[in-house]
């Protein structure tokens, strides 16, 4: 009897280590078995630089503001940076009017509208070819002739005489008139005449648009939107040439 009660004894804590090692084998099967917890996902953030946030303008303008098919959406790049800077304060302050322009650019501060203006000032993309010409040639040879020599019995400058030779403007802010579309083109000149687009005084492109006539428009626009982008396509150095008429918006 007492070796059957001394068997019970050390039968006890043997089946508790059976058990208890059963367990921890169990234990040990299903973690290995059981899915591990996904790792929680990191919040993904956008790079933070100024090609990042200028998205809004590339969406009509090209990523590059190399401007778009589209005619109302012109061309940034390249241009002058003080003549983009220009622009944009200009539509944040109503000078310029178009709507979306107006809306999106209301609460930005000076500083980000250059910063913005300095941006696309660097940008470098190809010019797009030439419009072929939809005119007589007769009108072409008006176009020239004002572009590249003004009508002097008018008192009209020619356009080479502020936007220089080749066309691309100069600094620190005129801007270059080539790779525009004819449509865009015209409807800023309309838009100096009317007086529904406006600078800082005193405001030379306004005084310059009331002397032309329609068939001058016609005619300035065609030739203008013709025109090849030349090898180096940048604006010339401030002060290259003695501009006709004092601009507000460029520094004298």
């Amino acid at each position: 009897m007492e070796s059957l009660v001394s068997s019970r004894r050390l039968f006890r804590p043997l089946l508790a280590v059976l058990l208890f090692g059963a367990a921890g084998l169990m234990s040990a099967a299903q973690a290995q078995t059981k899915p591990a917890e996904p790792a929680q996902a990191q919040p993904l953030k956008a790079p933070d630089n100024i090609a990042e946030r200028v998205r809004g303008c590339t969406a009509c303008h090209g990523v590059h503001g190399q401007g778009t098919d589209n005619d109302y959406f012109p061309r940034l790049a390249g241009k002058p940076a003080e003549y983009l800077y220009n622009q944009l304060t200009n539509f944040r302050d109503g000078r310029r009017k178009y709507p979306p322009m107006n809306y999106l650019l209301t609460y930005l501060s000076d500083d980000y509208l250059h910063e913005i203006a300095v941006h696309f000032s660097g940008e470098r993309p190809p010019y797009p070819a030439p419009a072929k010409p939809t005119v007589p040639a007769d009108t072409l040879a008006l176009g020239k002739q004002l572009v590249t020599r003004g009508d002097p019995s008018r008192k009209l400058p020619a356009c080479v005489a502020c936007h220089g030779a080749a066309l691309t403007g100069m600094q620190p802010a005129i801007p270059g008139l080539v790779g525009l579309h004819q449509d865009y083109l015209s409807a800023q000149l309309g838009a100096w005449r009317s007086g529904n687009r406006h600078a800082k005084e005193p405001d030379c492109m306004h005084l310059i648009a009331l002397k032309l006539s329609d068939d001058d428009v016609t005619a300035v626009t065609a030739w203008l939107a013709a025109q090849p982008a030349p090898a180096n396509p940048v604006p010339i150095a401030a002060r290259s040439l003695k501009t006709p008429l004092a601009c507000g918006s460029e520094p004298q």
